[in-house]
């Protein structure tokens, strides 16, 4: 099975222009309102700076253990893809110990250990507020990253990729856990888990497609709104 890795490597290849995420943010507060699209190209760039600094920083590699205590987001989707990128454990559950935290809720920062707090403001230049040290504010600090990845390591078949609800799936078996999708399908994604947005966006983007997330409680007649507006075949 082709790694997160290869696939996004193989929607740059093919398309690097069209969208492959498009994510409203229905949720209440400072963000609501927010529409954010990537493309290909845009979303390999955040890979990339993310995969960077997990490299460069922490050096995270194969069998390091990233904790991601985010909400769903389209920010999600490139911290999850970087960790796999470099090859490491995504934990979802935070049950056990972890070589970095990687959050967007100030209050679940550790109290000592490495960290990033993730602003979901699509603008954001940084956090606004003092950090304690030893944590990135990655409104600020991850553009000074490289737009270009290079693993220092490749992942084994078997190392562990995804840690959730107490189950674990390698890397071969990532891919045929996602239910599979019709090739180059919008799919539309309503107020998913983040273990859903992940697994969902693997298999869509495993099949050239594409996805639209609405974020938060939406009702059905904005949803068939912007599905006619956004093309949304699934």
């Amino acid at each position: 099975m082709p790694t997160p890795a290869d696939v996004l490597a193989t929607l740059q290849r093919i398309d690097s222009a069209s969208p492959r995420i498009t994510c409203y943010d229905d949720l209440p507060g400072p963000t609501a309102g927010e529409r954010v699209e990537l493309s290909a190209r845009v979303l390999g760039n955040w890979v990339s700076k993310a995969s960077n600094a997990l490299q460069e920083e922490w050096d995270i590699e194969p069998g390091s253990v990233v904790h991601i205590a985010m909400r769903p987001h389209w920010r999600l989707t490139y911290w999850a893809w970087a960790v796999w990128s470099v090859g490491a454990v995504l934990d979802l559950d935070g049950e056990g110990s972890a070589d970095l935290v990687v959050t967007d809720d100030p209050a679940a920062l550790p109290q000592d250990g490495p960290a990033v707090l993730v602003t979901r403001a699509a603008l954001a230049r940084g956090a606004g507020l003092a950090l304690p040290d030893g944590v990135m504010d990655e409104a600020a600090d991850l553009s000074t990253h490289g737009d270009l990845f290079a693993a220092w390591n490749e992942p084994q078949g078997d190392d562990i990729a995804l840690r959730v609800a107490g189950q674990e799936t390698s890397y071969e078996d990532l891919g045929s856990t996602s239910t599979p999708t019709t090739k180059g399908a919008r799919v539309q994604l309503v107020d998913p888990s983040a273990e859903a947005l992940l697994r969902t966006s693997l298999a869509v983007w495993s099949a050239e497609g594409s996805l639209v997330v609405h974020l938060g409680p939406t009702d059905e007649q904005t949803l068939s709104r912007r599905a006619d507006a956004e093309g949304v075949t699934a």
